[in-house]
């Protein structure tokens, strides 16, 4: 392997790998289903070993952390909204549908799986994370329509579907609840889920979303819909963004005397936007028919937070 590439994080790497091979080759028909499956079983396993890797007294206090998870809720669904209007200004100089796109950006949930896991990787409150960005995601099932219909003027047609309560609980929630039963019944689980094995398959299901999340959107052809110097400008505008928020979801917590691991989690969920939600959402509320641009920040911003956030986490899990 060349020199430079040893100094990249293998997370990070992994992250741009993906990314590209979903461009070269993504995945499609009875593969890209295979995958999906296998990419919700990795991501199942993962927050198993999470469950088993936690003591029962770890898991309760991260349960009734309130605070913890008003602040995550306040950055992701006040916060970043705020943002999100404040740019209305740039409609100067770049299309309404893409500042559309942007701010509906703002309005997604935050992710589930990826912040878990940089917050385990930093080591960081990971039960806090889980119930923090699980409860973020249901309670976006309601209020990222409403805020579109608030905001957007999107408001006829908005159907929302409870079935992500169903996959939410079945996907996340009952594997924690499952490896918490193994932490204290199969003492050989949690041996296994305090070793290597985790930190493997964080790494893997957070590869095998974003190349799933890349391949969609390659097959789909919203890439063809959007001008090279605008690409540009929302690689730029997520990266200026993820950074400022980085800081102030730090600085913030701090001030309000957060603990360092809270603080963390509060860093990997206030600052994540949810693409395996806000696609869906997206789809619901404005139509398979006229996304195009609009899903497009979106998902430009996922890959930016991943490997900001990736590289974030790793320089200071080695601190």
């Amino acid at each position: 392997m060349p020199g430079f590439l040893k100094k990249i994080d293998p997370l990070l790497l992994g992250i741009i790998a993906a990314t590209i091979i979903a461009f070269i080759v993504p995945a499609r028909g009875s593969f890209a289903d295979i995958f999906g499956v296998a990419t919700k079983l990795a991501i199942a396993l993962l927050f198993f070993l999470y469950g088993a890797r936690l003591s029962t007294q770890e898991a309760l206090k991260g349960l009734t952390n309130w605070r913890l998870h008003a602040t995550i809720l306040a950055f992701t669904f006040l916060i970043y909204p705020i943002i999100g209007l404040a740019l209305r200004p740039t409609t100067a100089f770049i299309s309404t549908e893409m500042y559309q796109g942007i701010l509906f950006m703002t309005l997604v949930p935050s992710t589930v799986q990826s912040s878990v896991a940089l917050t385990g990787i930093a080591r960081g409150n990971v039960p806090g994370a889980v119930v923090a960005a699980s409860m973020s995601s249901l309670i976006g099932v309601l209020l990222t329509p409403l805020l579109v219909m608030l905001l957007m003027g999107a408001g006829d047609g908005i159907q929302v579907d409870a079935s992500v309560f169903v996959d939410i609980s079945l996907q996340l929630l009952l594997p924690f609840v499952l490896g918490q039963l193994a932490h204290n019944f199969v003492p050989k689980v949690r041996e296994v889920a305090k070793s290597k094995a985790t930190k493997i398959v964080d790494r893997g299901s957070i590869w095998m979303v974003v190349y799933s999340a890349f391949s969609q959107g390659v097959v789909s052809g919203v890439w063809s819909n959007i001008a090279a110097w605008e690409i540009v400008f929302l690689v730029v505008f997520a990266v200026l963004l993820v950074v400022v928020m980085l800081w102030v979801t730090k600085v913030v917590p701090e001030k309000l005397g957060f603990p360092r691991p809270d603080v963390v989690a509060i860093q990997m969920c206030g600052t994540q936007k949810s693409l395996a939600t806000g696609l869906p959402m997206a789809s619901v509320i404005f139509g398979g028919a006229t996304l195009g641009v609009l899903i497009i920040p979106l998902m430009i911003y996922h890959l930016v937070q991943l490997i900001l956030c990736s590289a974030y986490v790793s320089r200071i899990a080695s601190a």
